[in-house]
């Protein structure tokens, strides 16, 4: 490669370019179409002559499609079309090119354009006959959606098929199943049977893509919905609900959800003729569901998410929804066959062996649903039903003589209490329920003491309402404290009757920090108020930032993060929204100064901030979210988020994206998402996932030079995945002119990343090098700019992106080769070996090489 780079010509060799032709024109007699080519081309280059231009282009086509290089001999003869319209040869030519490319609609509209001009040459004539049959059975193959389904199918069930093409596969029958005559299709066609298969796999993705097929297929389609639930069967689809895969259990929660909206009626309304006779009562199949889905609560086989997608489809589907609506059977019909059920559920203890699956919402969720049924309830008879069927099923679990089984009593007391709270508090005044929990306080096992806290903790919760718990709770509360060794236990006994303490601690901390809100004074009105003799609030001098920054390094050195950690974890019941604010107001004043953030991470502040983050008043998600994206913005993920706790934080660093926040969210966000985006894909994956991409666009197009800037950055990485090229490549938006246009931009940190991002999907992306000099006129120039910067890491890239378009088309090269470009290539090339720009003139090397194996150019020595 040096060698040739060493004589490499400054000036092509002028030569007649008829003459040329003529050389062109033996060499192809003589079957060596690579000299032809080369002839042709240079002939192309010296030639000023229109018509003699379109006779080299056409000539140079029929040596490509010998060469079987189609798309450059359709490309040669349009250019000759271009210049002459009629040219016949030309146009035979691109048609015979399109044809091979499989483009049949256009060859035969060029070679209908032949038999026009020359109707009687039976070539034309003949082919035009050959296309129109190809095309008839093309159309039948390519619109036939049997067909189409039977190779997704083949695909899928071939476990030897390439991962690529099982992944569009399942995609496309995602999508075909949401059409209804692609869903009809593939219900007609034994389809069903086939995505049995499909879930029987056992492959997560095979699952996915098949109960994804079936929920498209069953949307809006009562008949249908009504097949497909007998043919699966209830008892298989509650069994894969079960499941321990979330994103599994998910998706087939959403087939059951949407298979019971076609038997309620409602969901997306369709009329489908005489299928929809089929169905005639469709209460049998609901009672069905529903009886399945009360079993799924209280089997030991199933898993807790599994739970909580059965409780989530009684919460929704068994309550009436307009209280209007005098039909309440499905509530009545759940109270009667599985509100002991679910009282089993609210009566599970998490810390003992027996314990069913659960998952920190479950209780809570089955104590909601306690509470839809009661409200849905019309009259006092149906209430009195419901409070008898509790107080039995209760009063047969209370046991003196089994302390186990009296806990789980007093746990569904405690889970009736937060669901409908009267009843609850005429459970607590059942006999033995009172003996029982001042035996529970008593008690030396911290389980025991747990629980009759627990159930106090939830009676206090309406002190008006909660007679029991005023003529009686303080005593047992006392009881309990004195009694447990149980740090937490303690805790939880102290501030049940009284909640302040925890949101006097997080205030005291707040003004320790400085971190409330305070109004900017206006110079012009303090004067004003002044000359009025108006009270004007003035700073306290112990409220200044250096005192401020005093008491924050105090209050870090002093473990302060330890204990906000420590206050985060309080029981809901504790920690109010309000104190959740206020204790993210501290976090985000103890993050301002970077050289703490390690520390306060250190410390399990990170952690502590994700649950501020996601929950709590609008004001203290906005703190937690800022204080998070600062720590984020500067931080190794892998060290303040460890393990999956890392996905957690991006959606709240995305909400601050957003023109209601402040320039520095919005720029701190920013930061903290081009370093997840730069550690790895599965991390890219969710930051888009979360919709953050239009939002980082719209950063890009900002006035703001550092948002700009952190705008960019971010693309810069995401580029890297493979979802986010697609969208560049993607037809109708200006993401790639944009990325250009920023490249010459005067920002040098701006050029350094929209160069990194463009290098980048022009690397992996060869459709997107050839889009790059369509998006706008300004790219050639933008290029040659960078490959001249004074910036050596702009300079690399701009080289890097040169040498991408080269390698991607050779006719591409070939218009670069014509322009200065060759010459910026060729000066830097030519450049001695120098350690500190070596990378630079290895890249430009490469470029005129890869010009020169294309016969572009030549080194001198050869003219």
């Amino acid at each position: 490669m040096g060698h040739k780079l060493m004589f490499f010509l400054k000036a092509l060799q002028m030569e007649d370019p008829i003459q040329l032709k003529e050389e062109g024109n033996k060499y192809f007699q003589a079957n060596d179409y690579e000299k032809a080519v080369q002839s042709y081309t240079q002939a192309i280059k010296l030639n000023k002559d229109k018509a003699l231009q379109a006779v080299l282009y056409r000539n140079r086509a029929a040596c490509f499609l010998k060469k079987e290089e189609y798309a450059k001999a359709a490309s040669d003869a349009s250019r000759a079309i271009d210049i002459n319209a009629s040219d016949i040869k030309a146009l035979y030519r691109r048609s015979q090119a399109l044809e091979k490319l499989g483009k049949l609609d256009q060859a035969f509209k060029d070679a209908q354009k032949c038999a026009t001009i020359e109707p009687r040459n039976k070539n034309f004539q003949e082919t035009l006959r050959r296309l129109g049959a190809n095309i008839q059975e093309k159309l039948h193959i390519q619109f036939s959606t049997d067909l189409r389904v039977q190779k997704m199918f083949e695909i899928l069930l071939d476990e030897n098929s390439e991962k690529e093409k099982r992944e569009k596969a399942a995609n496309n029958l995602i999508v075909l199943g949401r059409e209804e005559a692609g869903a009809e299709r593939i219900f007609q066609n034994n389809g069903v049977s086939l995505l049995l298969q499909l879930i029987e796999t056992k492959n997560a993705e095979l699952i996915l893509a098949a109960v994804r097929t079936l929920s498209g297929m069953c949307t809006g389609h009562k008949a249908r919905a009504t097949a497909i639930l007998h043919y699966l069967g209830i008892d298989n689809i509650c069994m894969w609900m079960s499941v321990d895969n979330e994103e599994i259990s998910l998706a087939v929660c959403n087939l059951l959800q949407t298979i019971t909206d076609c038997l309620l009626g409602q969901g997306k309304e369709e009329h489908h003729g005489k299928e929809e006779a089929v169905v005639l009562d469709t209460k049998k199949d609901l009672r069905m569901i529903t009886t399945c889905l009360l079993d799924m609560l209280v089997s030991k086989k199933v898993s807790g998410q599994g739970r909580d997608r059965a409780l989530n489809l009684l919460n929704k589907n068994i309550p009436r929804k307009d209280p209007k609506d005098h039909d309440n059977s499905r509530t009545i019909f759940v109270i009667d066959n599985g509100l002991k059920k679910i009282l089993k559920v609210v009566g599970q203890i998490p810390e003992m062996p027996d314990c069913l699956p659960l998952t920190e919402n479950t209780q809570l969720t089955a104590s909601v649903l306690l509470n839809k049924l009661y409200d849905d309830l019309r009259c006092d008879p149906e209430r009195d039903n419901y409070r008898v069927i509790c107080e039995e099923y209760i009063k047969s679990k209370i046991d003196p003589q089994d302390m186990d089984k009296t806990l789980h009593a007093i746990q569904m007391v405690s889970g009736v209490l937060q669901g409908p709270f009267d009843l609850g508090n005429k459970l607590l005044g059942m006999k033995g329920v009172m003996e029982m929990m001042v035996a529970l306080c008593g008690s030396e096992r911290e389980i025991d003491q747990l629980v009759a806290v627990e159930a106090l903790i939830h009676a206090s919760t309406k002190l008006s309402r909660a007679t029991f718990i005023i003529s009686n709770g303080v005593t047992l509360l006392k009881e309990i404290y004195k009694k447990t060794m149980n740090e937490k236990i303690k805790i939880r006994a102290l501030v049940t009757s009284d909640k302040t303490i925890l949101y006097s601690v997080a205030s005291a901390l707040v003004n320790c920090t400085n971190s409330y809100d305070t109004k900017e004074l206006v110079p012009e009105l303090v004067q004003l108020a002044k000359f009025s003799k108006q009270h004007v609030p003035e700073e306290h001098p112990k409220d200044k930032k250096d005192f401020v920054v005093k008491r924050v390094k105090r209050l870090l050195q002093a473990g302060v993060v330890s204990a906000l950690a420590c206050m985060v974890k309080a029981d809901s019941a504790i920690l109010t929204d309000q104190s959740k604010e206020l204790i993210a107001r501290v976090f985000l004043a103890l993050c301002e100064d970077p050289k703490d953030r390690g520390t306060i991470v250190a410390q399990g502040g990170g952690k502590a901030l994700i649950p501020l983050a996601v929950e709590g008043t609008e004001v203290g998600k906005i703190k937690a979210s800022h204080a998070l994206a600062k720590i984020a913005a500067i931080s190794n993920p892998d060290m303040a988020f460890p393990g999956e706790r890392v996905y957690e934080v991006v959606r709240p660093l995305v909400s601050l994206l957003n023109t209601e926040r402040d320039g520095l969210q919005n720029y701190e966000a920013l930061l903290g998402l081009t370093n997840f985006s730069g550690r790895s894909d599965k991390l890219r994956m969710k930051i888009v996932k979360e919709r953050a991409l239009p939002d980082i666009e719209n950063y890009m197009f900002e006035n703001h030079d550092q948002l700009r800037q952190a705008a960019t950055e971010c693309m810069c990485n995401l580029v890297v995945n493979k979802e986010v090229q697609e969208r560049f490549v993607a037809d109708g938006n200006d993401r790639l002119k944009l990325v250009v246009l920023l490249c010459g931009e005067d920002d040098e940190k701006v050029q350094v990343a929209a160069a990194g991002a463009l290098a980048m999907l022009t690397a992996a992306q060869k459709k997107l090098c050839s889009k790059m000099t369509e998006v706008t006129t300004q790219w050639l120039e933008i290029l040659q700019r960078l490959c001249l910067h004074d910036n050596m890491e702009v300079q690399h890239r701009g080289l890097v992106i040169a040498f991408n378009l080269i390698s991607a088309d050779k006719e591409l090269a070939k218009k670069l080769v014509e322009t200065e470009l060759l010459e910026i290539l060729t000066y830097i090339g030519k450049q001695e070996d120098h350690p500190k720009k070596q990378h630079i003139i290895n890249v430009a090397r490469d470029c005129l090489t890869r010009c020169m194996d294309y016969g572009l150019i030549k080194p001198l020595s050869r003219a």
